[in-house]
Formats: C-alpha cells, structure tokens, sequence
C-alpha cells in the first residue's frame, strides 16, 4: 500500500497540469517525467513541531497524485535527504557521535548540497572511505558496508523503499578507484530512487516522525529555503529555487526543498505552505539533456500546481 490515496480532483488536476507541461515544452518526452504530488487537508497534521505519535500521524490518511511515480531513476543530489535521515537516525541510535566537522557536513550536504560534506557523511554512515580498487575479499566487506543505508530503509517496511539504491556517494567528476568499481561495469549499481519513496521520506520529515521529533525539526530547519532574492546565492551552481519548484511560487510562499541536477537530469523535492492554500508536498523528476538545462520547466509546473491548489476543496 503507498502511503496516500488516489483522488479523483487530485488526478484530474494533475494530468491537465501535465499536458499543459507537454504543450509548452516539447523536448520534454511523456517517459521523461516523475511526479507525486500529495495535499494536506484541514485539520493539518504536518509542520506542527511533532505534536503527533508516529502510529497517529501514519493513521491519518493524506491524498495524492502520482504520475511515473514508481519508475526508478538516477536522483543526483536528491539522494542526500536519505543521507540526512540515516545520519540523524544513527545519531540518535549513538552508533556514531557528532563533532564540529559533521555537524558543518551535514549542513553543507543540505544547504548547498556540497558533494565534498556528502563524501564525509556516507563515510561516516558506512565505515568506509574512497580509494583505490580493493582486493576481493576486503572489497566484498566494503561493499557490504557501504549498503548499510539501504538496509536501514529496507527496515522501515515501507512498500515504496523496496526498489530504491542508497549507497553512492555524489560527485563532481564521477567516482574513481574502488568507487568506480562499485558502481559496476555498465553502472547498474549507481543511486536509483522513485518520486513515490522521496515524497514518503519527505512526508515523514515533514509529520515529525523521522527518527524523532526533535530530529525532524532540525532536518527541515536545513530545507528551509528563502525566496527573496538577495538571500539566493550568486552561483547558479549554489541555487536551489531559481530554475526548481521555488522559482514557481509567489514571494510569500515558505519553502523547505532539496533539488538535484546533472547534465542529464532535474529534480526537485519540496513542501510548501501558500497563506490560505492547503500546504503540499511536491516531487519533480526531469531528465534528458535538454530538460536538464532548462532552468523553466519546474518553475511551471510548481507555478500551474499553485494555481491548482488555490482551486482545491
């Protein structure tokens, strides 16, 4: 069972949206976007500082729209929200301990999605490091450890986590070494998740109930992300709203995000709370080069899915 249900104004909305999305941006193919989108209805139970048990939260039923949404595809830096979980999860657990330097990581990993604090934080997760290729018996063990993150979410018995890949570090150049061995020859073993397991995690954040209260609170206060544009960084390399789902919501809107991008891909993941709107939940998949580059086609859908909110009953 996926954590939302399917709804008839959702689904309506949802595929005209799509075929606007199609209409206005023809390089973008039907099998080169993802989408979940979920809506939450008074009496809204997410962003209330975990006011609620997991089981209640979990109980209480949301609706959705999903489009692809269990299709596997290659998340960039999306995949660091899953990082962000299991590092607070193994924290909590104190099967790892905190210092200065993690701390600044697990920052950096969020708010500028630094590649470099990535690399230390799936070391730190695992108990490995990069280097070069490993014999086979070592080799074996490492890479059993560096799958430690996919079985923590494995563990969670959550339908949606069944066929995702957690295990790659993120890169600027590509992965070298024993990493490179990792990924497999034809590089069937790089990062994979669906719109339908990030927007779950995403959900869970959002509720309060990832890993902790407290845990949840501090994961979205590093998704906080400003729309006024002097706070926007000034390498477009940095910014993380111009060209995503942020740059499609008016001035006012609070977002919490954590896009990803390639040359080959475009991604976003967001919640977002509109005054006198219902707040949602937003994941966007985009890929092939030419949608890759296109700093529009997120701002527009995020724009068209504003306008169908403010029209939801």
């Amino acid at each position: 069972m996926i954590f939302f249900r399917k709804d008839e104004q959702l689904e309506n909305l949802g595929l005209s949206i799509l075929e606007a999305t199609w209409a206005a941006f023809p390089t973008l193919a039907r099998n080169q976007i993802a989408l979940t989108w979920i809506v939450y209805d008074p009496p809204v139970l997410v962003n209330t500082g975990g006011a609620l048990t997991p089981d209640a939260f979990w109980n209480h039923s949301v609706r959705g729209f999903t489009y692809r949404g269990v299709e596997r595809i290659y998340p960039a830096s999306v995949v660091k929200l899953f990082y962000l979980v299991a590092i607070h999860e193994w924290l909590e657990k104190s099967m790892v301990t905190t210092s200065k330097d993690l701390e600044k990581a697990i920052r950096d990993m969020i708010v500028d999605s630094s590649n470099d604090a990535t690399s230390l934080v799936v070391d730190v997760l695992t108990g490995t490091t990069s280097g070069p290729e490993l014999p086979p018996g070592p080799f074996e063990t490492w890479k059993s450890q560096r799958n430690f993150v996919n079985r923590y979410f494995q563990s969670l018995g959550w339908e949606e986590m069944e066929t995702i890949n957690v295990c790659q570090k993120t890169w600027g150049d590509g992965p070298y070494g024993r990493e490179r061995a990792f990924y497999g020859e034809m590089l069937e073993n790089r990062n994979m998740l669906t719109t339908n397991a990030i927007a779950r995690l995403l959900h869970s954040i959002v509720g309060g109930v990832a890993v902790s209260s407290a845990r949840s609170q501090a994961m979205m206060a590093l998704l906080k992300r400003s729309l006024k544009p002097d706070d926007l960084p000034t390498d477009v390399e940095e910014d993380q709203v111009t060209g995503f789902l942020g740059g499609g919501l008016p001035q006012d809107a609070q977002l919490w995000s954590k896009a990803g991008w390639t040359s080959q891909v475009r991604h976003d993941a967001a919640y977002i709370e509109i005054r006198d709107r219902h707040p949602y939940l937003l994941v966007v998949f985009t890929e092939g080069k030419a949608n890759a580059k296109n700093r529009a086609i997120l701002p527009f859908i995020s724009k068209l899915i504003t306008e169908a909110v403010g029209s939801l009953q």
